[in-house]
């Protein structure tokens, strides 16, 4: 009886977590498979299956030599350095003040994670008529106080990746502000009464508390941040196609060109598993790193 009841229990979660495992097998582990296969091949997939041509490590030697993918991925990392700290500085500081019964506390918090939950595609428009050079709101507001020669943005090399970095930095802070929040308030106010009882103002309170007391919470923001930074391509896609040049092209956005454009499967396949390469190394080093500053 005891068997039969633990086949009919085993039975019956396996139903329940079969539907979620194909799905993952299908959608998921089945083309990353094929996307590892095809990173070794030159395939034209207008030419089906009887395109495949093997080459070996071919895709992963020219990509180097590729001036788009050297170029995306130096703004990759420009990306990276640049939101990252940020959208967590930001989103702290933000948090903290909220927690510390900040006027209309509720509707600040709605109005700083509504850009979170909005379309990105609808975000990054709206961004692009802010940063329109000649009738745009920025450069109006910046001619009115006597800046003559404005920022071209999306129209200059030098200005259109920052003013993805800030539309990316404004969209992010809200998602991170509530994770912030969610860990302020497990932190308990006895540490802060005993700071105050030892003479700690608020700075060394928010230093010496608050910040240590963060730090789990910090270390997964930190990596969902950089992973997400690595992953950027509707703002781009959107914004400025990659241009003007290669001033805003990124990893994800030239492997969607080099597949879907220049219909060159393998080699998207390639740079997309470099990609994943440069990410699980970054997580690696952090995930060795937490133990020297992030405090359970």
């Amino acid at each position: 009886m005891k068997l039969k009841h633990h086949q009919s229990e085993m039975l019956a979660g396996w139903l329940f977590i079969g539907p979620s495992l194909l799905g993952f097998g299908v959608l998921t582990l089945i083309p990353i498979v094929f996307s590892l296969a095809m990173s070794f091949t030159d395939w034209n997939f207008l030419d089906g299956i009887k395109g495949f041509r093997f080459v070996g490590l071919d895709n992963f030697i020219s990509m180097w030599h590729d001036r788009w993918f050297t170029d995306s991925l130096k703004n990759n990392l420009i990306f990276v350095a640049a939101t990252v700290p940020a959208i967590m500085i930001l989103s702290l500081l933000t948090a903290v003040g909220l927690n510390n019964g900040a006027f209309l506390k509720t509707p600040i918090r709605l109005m700083v994670f509504m850009p979170y939950v909005s379309s990105v595609v609808a975000v990054s428009v709206v961004w692009g008529v802010l940063y329109n050079p000649s009738q745009g709101p920025i450069n109006g507001f910046l001619q009115s106080i006597g800046i003559d020669n404005p920022p071209g943005w999306l129209a200059s090399t030098k200005w259109a990746l920052p003013a993805v970095i800030v539309m990316n930095i404004w969209s992010s802070i809200g998602y991170n502000m509530v994770i912030y929040l969610a860990g302020l308030q497990n932190i308990p106010k006895d540490l802060y009464e005993a700071a105050k009882i030892d003479g700690a103002g608020p700075v060394a309170g928010f230093f010496r508390v608050t910040v240590p007391l963060l730090s789990p919470t910090t270390f997964f923001i930190l990596i969902m941040s950089i992973i997400h930074s690595f992953q950027v391509f509707v703002a781009v896609f959107v914004m400025t196609q990659g241009g003007p040049g290669t001033s805003t092209s990124v990893l994800t956005f030239y492997i969607y060109q080099a597949g879907f454009s220049f219909y060159k499967m393998g080699y998207a396949s390639a740079m997309a598993w470099v990609l994943f390469i440069f990410i699980f190394i970054i997580t690696a080093i952090q995930w060795q790193g937490q133990k020297k500053w992030v405090n359970y």
